[in-house]
């Protein structure tokens, strides 16, 4: 039996992994009747939609959101970068797509009940005792689940993540970031499928226009973090009225979309954790935001999270002892994904830049060279079919 800590993006990819790889698995989810994640959209890139492929389950997600085959730049003055291709626009099951968090947590939830995977709410957990041959788990109500492994999936707060390093706790990323959406908006020159990318004078700024004529768009703004008060309380006009003088200067789409968004639209702080944190015990191992959240400046956060489903479940699968299972999953991942959190905080710290090219504003760094970057024989590494590379003896 595999505890999964957390019924989110991560958890319930773990439960489909563990439960494909031949594990029973139980998924406990704190929240009373849903642990679908209220946050903005994100972009699912090719190795997330690689990663769900392997779990059988990115036909599922394709029923929500939308492709995205492209990417374009402008700068604050509006001048422009021919588009390039996002992925593989050609392959389907592994085409970017953007999707709102809730509806992706909601699409791999219903796989989860589909495949008979029991999912237990409001199990809320407390502690975590380990013994040589086993996990349990105490959650806040009293009650107790044992298990064979236990797996926090349970997101930048994780209690699980407590347990093993209780003196981590993320940290502002120095980013604010607005999200939103509106169907008054009327970007010119937009494309559908395609993701534009403002590099402004005071925000980055991006959008999407949806199938149905709907703009998503998301802004980042270096300065002090929003307070719990001002994230609970302000009201979406109170966020536009902040907003809009820190892109109205630009000459781009930018302030007629914020302005043109009159319902969604609310703010989060980036965080991030530190790297070289501890990721698992004898029994007890992190996964997703919960061992590696980054400053969502690469995109990658949803992604990475989806491989570490994959690679933890093949870890299990194919070790011959827990801690050669557990040493192996944390070796194969870590490298990666302390990358992307290098690459997140560069980002994060770097002021926009007004670089032109001779044919126009330098793109942002592409999402394949930033890929490429992370890649470390990654299709090896995700392929259901493939065992994982040997990694020598682990401590």
């Amino acid at each position: 039996m595999i505890l999964v800590i957390g019924g989110g993006i991560a958890g319930s990819a773990a439960a489909l992994a563990l439960h494909k790889a031949g594990f029973e698995v139980t998924v406990h989810e704190a929240h009373p009747e849903t642990g679908a994640d209220i946050g903005a959209f994100l972009t699912l890139a090719s190795n997330g939609m690689h990663a769900l492929a392997q779990l059988d389950a990115a036909e599922a997600v394709n029923a929500v959101g939308f492709p995205v085959t492209g990417m374009r730049a402008l700068d604050a003055a509006g001048g422009r970068a021919p588009a390039v291709p996002l992925g593989h626009p050609e392959q389907a099951l592994t085409r970017y797509r953007c999707v709102r968090r809730a509806d992706l947590g909601a699409a791999l939830q219903r796989e989860v009940r589909r495949r008979g995977i029991p999912v237990r709410h409001a199990a809320r957990l407390a502690t975590v005792a380990e013994d040589k041959v086993g996990v349990t788990a105490v959650f806040a109500d009293g009650s107790r689940a044992r298990g064979d492994y236990l797996v926090g999936a349970d997101g930048l707060r994780s209690a699980t993540r407590a347990t093993l390093a209780p003196d981590v706790r993320p940290g502002y990323a120095g980013q604010c970031v607005f999200y939103g959406y509106t169907d008054r908006a009327d970007p010119p020159d937009a494309e559908q499928e395609t993701l534009t990318m403002i590099r402004g004078s005071r925000a980055d700024f991006g959008y999407l226009i949806s199938p149905g004529g709907e703009t998503y768009w998301f802004a980042r703004v270096r300065g002090p973090a929003a307070s719990a008060g001002e994230i609970a309380g302000n009201a979406p006009g109170d966020w536009r009225k902040r907003l809009l003088p820190l892109v109205a200067r630009d000459r781009t789409p930018a302030a007629d979309i914020v302005a043109a968004t009159t319902g969604e639209l609310k703010v989060t702080n980036a965080l991030h954790l530190p790297p070289a944190i501890r990721w698992r015990g004898r029994r007890t191992v992190l996964i997703g935001d919960a061992a590696h959240a980054a400053s969502p400046a690469t995109g990658q956060g949803a992604s990475m999270a989806l491989e570490d489903a994959v690679v933890l479940a093949k870890a299990l699968r194919d070790a011959d002892s827990s801690g050669r299972a557990l040493g192996h999953y944390e070796h194969h991942r870590r490298p990666r994904v302390e990358r992307n959190i290098a690459m997140s905080h560069m980002r994060t710290a770097s002021g926009p830049p007004e670089r032109l090219t001779a044919g126009g504003p330098a793109l942002p760094q592409s999402p394949q060279r930033l890929l490429s970057q992370l890649d470390d024989d990654l299709h090896r590494l995700l392929d259901w079919h493939t065992p994982l590379p040997h990694a020598g003896d682990i401590p």
